[in-house]
């Protein structure tokens, strides 16, 4: 009885460890994004795998003041 208590603990524990491991390289990843939104409606997404990305980014901080 003590050997399964032991072996559903350490699961447990490997699986919320895993899901935190998972979502914190999921927040980084999604954390660079922009939207670019047009007069006429239309709105342009941009991932951090675009290659504009980063020169957008970089004035966007230069615009907010962080460096």
């Amino acid at each position: 009885m003590r050997a399964g208590r032991a072996i559903s603990a350490v699961l447990a524990a490997g699986a919320a460890l895993g899901a935190i491991v998972l979502l914190r390289r999921h927040s980084a990843t999604a954390a660079v994004r922009a939207d670019l939104y047009f007069e006429d409606g239309s709105m342009l997404s941009l991932d951090h795998q675009a290659p504009e990305i980063d020169g957008l980014m970089r004035a966007a901080r230069l615009l907010v003041g962080e460096n």
